[in-house]
C-alpha cells in the first residue's frame, strides 16, 4: 500500500479522472482525491511493480497538468484498514 501527494497544477485539469484510468489498468485498488492546499492524492494497493509503475505516470499526468513534486508518505494504519475494504479504483471527495 502507499499514499502519494502531487503537487503542482494539478486540480482542475482532469488529474483524478486520468488517475483513476491509469490505477485500473495497472490493476490497482484505491482512490484519488483533491486536497484543500490545491495537492491530489493518491492511495493504492496492488502489486510492487504496478505501484511503481504508477508513481512514475503520476510524474507526468494528464496533458494540462504541471506536476512539481510527487512525494511517497507512510498511510497510517486506520487507512490501511479501510482501503483493504474497497474492491476498486475511485475518486472520492
Amino acid at each position: 500500500m502507499r499514499r502519494y501527494l502531487i503537487a503542482g497544477r494539478v486540480q482542475g485539469v482532469g488529474f483524478r479522472f486520468w488517475t483513476v484510468g491509469r490505477a485500473r489498468l495497472l490493476g490497482l485498488v484505491g482512490w484519488v482525491r483533491n486536497r484543500p492546499d490545491g495537492s491530489v492524492e493518491v492511495v493504492a494497493r496492488g502489486q510492487p511493480y504496478n505501484l511503481d509503475q504508477l508513481a512514475g505516470q503520476l510524474w507526468d499526468g494528464p496533458a494540462n497538468a504541471k506536476v512539481e513534486r510527487v512525494e511517497l508518505t507512510p498511510l497510517a494504519e486506520d487507512g490501511q484498514a479501510s482501503l483493504r475494504r474497497i474492491h476498486s479504483f475511485e475518486q472520492i471527495s
